[in-house]
């Protein structure tokens, strides 16, 4: 699993995700101060996601890809703060194989 996060991500980079965006509602998504990717296989997205909502205030979006792989990308949306807490709180779960 690979983790990165964009702190004040810029109007192209939200076009991206805007256009990739693979579920929910088709409505644009807000301007937020931080976006965390991380990248894996399905059954870990899943995980990451239920994750990553229940340890902070964040909205979670999964991103289409085409990778032979058969790996996924989330976009965690939310403040700088809830984002990076997000994602350690991920990594540390994988880290513990509590999943």
């Amino acid at each position: 699993m690979d983790c990165r996060i964009i702190k004040t991500p810029g109007e192209g980079t939200l076009a991206i995700l805007n256009r990739r965006k693979g579920s929910g509602p088709k409505a644009a998504l807000e301007v937020s101060d931080a976006v965390g990717l991380v990248q894996g296989k399905l059954i870990e997205m899943v995980c990451a996601a239920d994750i990553a909502e229940k340890a902070v205030g964040v909205t979670v979006e999964d991103i289409r890809g085409s990778c032979p792989q058969n790996m996924i990308m989330l976009a965690i949306f939310g403040d700088t703060a809830s984002v990076e807490s997000a994602l350690d709180e991920i990594k540390r779960k994988e880290k513990e194989h509590k999943w």
